[in-house]
């Protein structure tokens, strides 16, 4: 199962900001936020929206307006 913990980096070091249970090897995915954390979620949310709003399925709502 994918879990999502923050973390800060002190000291070259990875801090977790939450208590959790992970074990002696585990392995992590480590991903950079740029310090503008909403340009960051408005640019990984992006692919999403376009997913949801420019599909082919929809071309039946466009089609009812024109009627």
């Amino acid at each position: 199962m994918l879990r999502t913990l923050w973390a800060t980096v002190r000291q070259g070091k990875i801090e977790l900001l939450e208590s959790a249970e992970l074990s002696e090897g585990v392995r992590v995915l480590v991903t950079l936020l740029p310090d503008d954390e909403d340009e960051f979620w408005s640019r990984a949310s992006q692919v999403s929206l376009d997913a949801a709003w420019d599909n082919t399925e929809d071309d039946v709502y466009a089609e009812l307006l024109q009627a």
